[in-house]
């Protein structure tokens, strides 16, 4: 049986439609890609333009990544165990002083420069500048001056040092407070105790220098203070042998 197809035939509205939003699709995406096209060319030419450049950027990146190995591991490291070496020997000088019956004042200007061709505390701190024992060399020789009433090179040293360990640091914080004690400038004491009874909450250190700031606020008249102190020595250090007759001190004060 024949077919036979309508004469004037025409296509649906919605196909033709449909067409040509299928046209305009792909003539969107041909642009984004030619658009895509344009950039990855504009920055190939960029690249072949400044390739140069970028190079030697990597080039200088790698170099110090290189350079600062290099220097960890072959000066850095070398320096930290001659340094670590030199420190025994003033170290072994600083304890033998605390030492009864000795002679401190001499053992400490040992510890202090040195002797028989060994490095003391000033020696390390000038030639091993930046590493750890030098840091160790600084608190020692500020320890040192203070205890021979060199106050001023105790203050100047003990300010240069620094440590991770927070009850290291408060104790070389409340040493700069002795040092301003042996000085008279009693109210710099002060502020230098409360300093380090802030740098770390212990046992050890904070009832240390809360009893010492307590009566250094009292030589500075500020009554306030020593009575704060007191009172919170009482309360969280009873028991502490810095805690005694604090009783006593607080009836005084109130």
């Amino acid at each position: 049986m024949a077919s036979y197809q309508r004469r004037g035939y025409k296509k649906s509205v919605k196909a033709v439609e449909s067409n040509e939003e299928v046209v305009d699709q792909n003539s969107q995406t041909a642009e984004v890609f030619s658009a895509l096209d344009s950039g990855a060319s504009r920055s190939e030419e960029w690249f072949r333009k400044n390739q140069k450049i970028i190079l030697g950027l990597i080039i200088a990146i790698a170099v110090v990544g290189i350079g600062s190995f290099a220097y960890n591991e072959f000066i850095l490291a070398p320096k930290e165990r001659e340094a670590a070496n030199e420190l025994y020997y003033p170290q072994s000088y600083f304890e033998q002083s605390t030492q009864p019956g000795v002679a401190k004042d001499s053992l400490l200007g040992l510890a202090l420069n040195g002797a028989q061709g060994k490095y003391g505390f000033v020696d390390i701190i000038n030639n091993y500048s930046g590493t750890k024992a030098a840091k160790l060399a600084s608190y020692g020789a500020g320890m040192s001056y203070l205890q021979l009433g060199q106050y001023s090179e105790a203050i100047a040293t003990l300010e240069e040092f620094s440590s991770d360990d927070a009850i290291l640091s408060a104790l070389a914080k409340g040493a700069i407070a002795d040092a301003y004690a042996g000085l008279e400038r009693y109210s710099d004491a002060l502020a230098a105790y409360e300093s380090a009874i802030n740098q770390d909450t212990n046992d050890f250190t904070t009832p240390m220098f809360l009893r010492k700031a307590l009566f250094m606020a009292l030589e500075v008249n500020e009554t306030g203070k020593a009575l704060k102190y007191a009172k919170r020595l009482k309360k969280e250090y009873t028991g502490n042998t810095e805690a005694s007759g604090i009783d006593a001190i607080i009836g005084n004060l109130e």
